[in-house]
């Protein structure tokens, strides 16, 4: 793509953000787009947002399940931003109308309380640079139409996010185990997702590990303080208004979200 290409694109999916209304895919737009040409579409996006004043406050890494990795036909996962006011605190209310079209998944958080030094990033240094670990749902969104997205759209779209809600009791790493713990994702008291830790690449310290690297080779490292979501536990749930939703995780106490009822002006 061309570098005026990318900047339309951009803009276009900023439009999607102010206006609700979600675009066509990119990749049919532009069939010959790389992950590159992606990344730099996502990089675009992230300083134009920063220049308005929103705050970047850490990561979250998607297609970290192999098996979404074989559907789009990629070999990694990917990864995108967290800002700030993407936050929604545990037990709270989406407003209507602020997602296009979102869906929910259960994910492990880390909070890290020092930078990662990734030119020694053995599991002990990973490790050591983890304040705590806290249960947290991902509300994730789509500016692209239906869904139909591959993997230019999704990482041009910084990662398909919208929302997060982390849970309020922190857990030391060393207190649970992060790839035999189990969840059960609830909607309106309805099961309706099932995973454990190990789907994410294994192990979520594993999709932090990749995180860190891919971070600190785009001159954007981990810092203290980031808050990073560390990928899916198990199949992400379409959620419409009106829904409740509550993710259990073993080791940590419940998290939950719900989205406020549609209401006629």
């Amino acid at each position: 793509m061309s570098d005026v290409a990318r900047d339309e694109q951009a803009a276009a999916l900023r439009r999607c953000h102010e206006t609700g209304a979600p675009m066509p895919a990119l990749r049919r737009a532009f069939p010959d787009a790389t992950i590159d040409d992606a990344y730099a579409i996502q990089a675009a996006n992230t300083a134009w947002w920063e220049r308005q004043g929103r705050r970047v406050v850490g990561a979250k890494i998607g297609l970290t399940a192999r098996s979404v990795q074989r559907q789009l036909g990629v070999d990694q996962p990917d990864f995108g931003h967290l800002f700030a006011d993407m936050e929604v605190e545990d037990g709270a209310v989406v407003p209507a109308g602020q997602l296009i079209q979102p869906k929910v998944e259960a994910e492990i958080a880390f909070v890290l309380d020092r930078p990662v030094d990734t030119a020694r990033l053995t599991a002990a240094e990973l490790i050591g640079c983890v304040a705590h670990v806290l249960p947290a749902i991902e509300i994730v969104d789509s500016r692209i139409a239906s869904w139909d997205i591959g993997i230019v759209d999704t990482v041009a779209d910084n990662a398909s996010s919208g929302l997060f809600v982390l849970g309020t009791r922190p857990v030391p790493l060393a207190a649970v185990d992060l790839r035999l713990c189990g969840m059960v994702l609830e909607r309106n008291g309805d099961q309706v997702s099932f995973g454990a830790g190990a789907a994410c690449l294994g192990n979520p310290l594993h999709a932090l590990a990749w995180l860190a690297r891919r971070m600190a080779a785009l001159g954007r490292p981990l810092n203290e303080g980031d808050v990073v979501l560390a990928g899916a536990l198990g199949p992400m749930v379409a959620v419409e208004p009106g829904d409740f939703v509550e993710a259990r995780i073993e080791g940590f106490d419940p998290v939950r979200v719900s989205f406020a009822e549609n209401t006629k002006s």
